[in-house]
């Protein structure tokens, strides 16, 4: 049996439809709250109760899995304990085989954003379960927020210069984790998982333009203004923090990378700058 953490996700839907579509294995679907996840259930999918934040109930939620794909959690500064008790978990179940959900470049990379990765990669290597650690790049989704106030405004923000970001679609990503968790390679590894393109905000600014006929620009911020902006924007200080540091150092090349594993393992290109920008224009 295959179970997947944060199954009630966006990242954990779609690995849901990736796995239901690859393979004939039960998989069970982990959720924190199982009466929001019924449309998850199928003849071969079963929804579990599993809350990163109660260790004492996931040995349980495990019992009968071979195969585990851990999405990483989404509450920055609580991942490591949460990761760290299903790991545990998952050795007291016996799960045989853990995919991970890991950040493009770690160990090397220093984006605040890469700590929690890099504590639970360790995690992983002591504790004797064969695993994969998928390193993902940047998702194209994460601009949706960045396009929509660039509508508003007339300019794209940020501060990474002309530094390139390693882009691909959610679901590039997703079926990379549904085929490597379902797949016949049990050996324990770490994969780059970056997309076909590499992008600067001047491409994005470039691409709106294009699509809109309207002159969208890049303002180029320092690190602590581009948090300031997120900040007023709504985003939590800590969370602003973050992800003006990503801005940053994408400067000096960090969320950058040149494996073709991601095309390599789907067997297709991975999703376009151009193509997920029109999809969003047709959203607003």
């Amino acid at each position: 049996m295959i179970a997947v953490t944060g199954a009630n996700g966006q990242l954990g839907r779609s690995v849901l439809r990736f796995l239901t579509d690859l393979t004939d294995q039960p998989v069970r679907a982990l959720v924190r709250t199982p009466e929001k996840a019924q449309d998850l259930v199928s003849a071969q999918v079963k929804v579990a109760h599993f809350d990163y934040n109660d260790p004492a109930g996931l040995p349980g939620a495990l019992e009968g899995v071979d195969r585990l794909l851990l999405i990483s959690g989404s509450e920055v500064g609580q991942r490591v304990p949460q990761h760290a008790a299903v790991i545990e978990a998952a050795r007291s179940a016996r799960v045989e085989f853990i995919t991970y959900t890991s950040l493009l470049n770690v160990p090397d990379t220093r984006l605040i954003l890469a700590a929690e990765h890099v504590e639970t990669e360790k995690l992983l290597e002591d504790s004797g379960i064969p695993h994969v650690i998928l390193r993902n790049g940047w998702y194209l989704e994460n601009f949706a927020g960045t396009i929509a106030a660039a509508l508003e405004h007339g300019a794209v923000v940020g501060s990474s210069g002309d530094g390139k970001t390693s882009v691909a679609g959610r679901d590039d990503y997703a079926e990379a984790a549904a085929r490597t968790v379902a797949g016949n390679d049990l050996s324990t590894r770490a994969v780059e998982l970056a997309g076909d393109e590499a992008i600067t905000l001047q491409d994005l600014a470039n691409e709106i333009s294009k699509q809109t006929g309207r002159q969208i620009s890049f303002q180029n911020l320092t690190e602590e203004d581009y948090a300031g902006v997120l900040t007023d924007a709504g985003l939590p200080e800590g969370f602003a923090k973050a992800i003006a540091d990503a801005s940053a150092r994408t400067a000096a090349g960090e969320l950058f990378n040149g494996s073709t594993a991601l095309r390599e393992i789907n067997g297709r290109p991975t999703r376009t700058l151009p193509d997920y920008v029109a999809e969003v224009l047709r959203a607003l």
